[in-house]
C-alpha cells in the first residue's frame, strides 16, 4: 500500500481532466493505496487557490511541500502540461525535484495556437510521463521525454437514463435533439453543432457553459442562431439523461487531448457525427464507426432508420479497449514499472 497525492488546477468538475483524474483516483483506492487530492478549485481533501487556472499569486513552496511530504507518489493532473498558472507550475517542479512523480498529459502547449512557443514539460530521472495518445507520446519523444500512453476508460455498462422524462422536461415533442456534451470554448466549434443541427431541423442542446472568456461570443452566436438551443442539465438530471434524451451526439471540436463524448456516445448507444480532430483517427482505428460532422445525407438517413448493429458493434470494442473496469489493472502495472508498490 502506498500513499499517493493526485494535483491537479481543479478536481470534482465536469471538464475532462477531473473526469479522468477521478477515474485514476478511484482505481487507485481499488488497488489499496491511500489517496489525498490537491487542488486549486473544486473538490478536493486540500484546496489551494493558488494552483487555480489564472491565480493571480503563487502559492507557497512550503505549504505545496506540506501536502506533499508523505507521498511515496505525486501524481500531477495536467498542471504543468499547459501553461493556464505557470507560477504554480514553477512552484510544483520545485516541491518535486529528486522526487517521485508521475504526470498525466492530458494536453501539451504547442498543441494549441496560442501557446504554440511553450515549452515542453521538464524531465528528471525520478519523474515518469503519461499521455492519453500516441500524437502526444510522440511529439513528447521528439522533445526528449519519454512517456507511456493510457488512454482515457469508461463505464461500458452506463446508466440508461429517462429519455421521455427528460425530454419532457425539456419541453420537446418529437423533434430532433442534437446533444453537444461539453463547455462552450473556441475549439469546441459550436458553429459545427448548430450547422448540423440546423441542415437536420434538430433542437440543438449544449450542455457545458462557456468558459475562457467566450461567453460574450457564445451569446452572439446563439443569437443569430436557426435553431432552438438548449443550454445546461435541468436540476434533478444527470449527463446519463442527457445521452438518454437525445438523437445524435457531436463532437465539433477542432481539438481533443481524447475526446471523451466520442466514447461516451458509444457506451450509451447513441450516434456520433464528430469532426475529425486529430487524435480522432486513434480511436477510430480500433474499428468504431461514426459520422462525419458534415456527411448530413448519411446522419439523416441512419436517425430516420437506425442500424442497432452499429451500437452493437461499438459497444463491443469499448469494452475490449476502453473498459474502467479494466483500469485497476492497468495502473497497477504502471505502478510496479515505476517503483511504486
Amino acid at each position: 500500500m502506498a500513499d499517493l497525492v493526485v494535483v491537479s488546477f481543479r478536481l470534482g468538475a465536469r471538464d475532462g481532466v477531473s473526469i479522468e483524474a477521478q477515474k485514476w483516483i478511484d482505481a487507485f483506492k481499488h488497488l489499496g493505496h491511500r489517496v489525498t487530492t490537491l487542488a486549486g478549485a473544486g473538490d478536493a481533501d486540500v484546496v489551494m487557490p493558488e494552483l487555480a487556472i489564472g491565480a493571480t499569486s503563487a502559492p507557497s513552496l512550503g505549504a505545496v511541500s506540506r501536502v506533499l511530504r508523505d507521498a511515496d507518489l505525486v501524481v500531477v493532473e495536467n498542471l504543468v502540461s499547459l501553461p493556464l498558472n505557470v507560477a504554480a507550475r514553477a512552484v510544483l517542479y520545485r516541491a518535486l525535484d529528486r522526487r517521485d512523480a508521475l504526470f498525466r498529459h492530458h494536453d501539451l502547449p504547442w498543441q494549441r495556437a496560442q501557446w504554440r512557443s511553450f515549452e515542453a514539460p521538464r524531465d528528471q530521472s525520478t519523474w515518469h510521463h503519461v499521455t492519453i495518445n500516441e500524437l502526444s507520446r510522440r511529439q513528447l519523444q521528439d522533445r526528449g521525454v519519454s512517456a507511456v500512453t493510457i488512454r482515457n476508460s469508461f463505464d461500458c455498462d452506463p446508466p440508461s437514463g429517462r429519455r421521455q422524462l427528460t425530454r419532457d422536461a425539456l419541453n420537446l415533442g418529437s423533434e430532433r435533439l442534437v446533444l453537444l456534451p461539453s463547455r462552450a470554448i473556441p475549439r469546441k466549434n459550436v458553429e459545427g453543432a448548430l450547422e448540423l443541427a440546423a441542415a437536420l431541423h434538430a433542437t440543438l442542446w449544449l450542455l457545458g457553459p462557456a468558459e475562457d472568456g467566450y461567453g460574450p461570443a457564445l451569446e452572439q452566436l446563439l443569437a443569430s442562431a436557426a435553431v432552438p438551443v438548449l443550454r445546461g442539465i435541468p436540476e434533478g438530471f444527470d449527463v446519463h439523461d442527457a445521452y438518454a434524451a437525445c438523437d445524435l451526439v457531436t463532437l465539433s471540436s477542432t481539438w481533443e487531448g481524447f475526446g471523451n463524448p466520442v466514447l461516451e456516445s458509444v457506451t450509451h448507444r447513441r450516434p456520433l457525427a464528430v469532426y475529425p480532430y486529430p487524435v480522432l483517427h486513434e480511436i477510430q482505428s480500433f474499428g468504431f464507426r461514426f459520422f462525419d460532422l458534415y456527411d448530413v445525407e448519411h446522419i439523416d438517413s441512419f436517425l430516420n432508420d437506425p442500424d442497432s448493429q452499429l451500437f452493437n458493434d461499438n459497444v463491443s470494442l469499448a469494452r475490449q479497449h476502453f473498459n474502467v473496469a479494466d483500469l485497476p489493472r492497468r495502473l497497477a502495472s504502471l505502478l510496479e514499472a515505476i517503483g511504486t508498490n
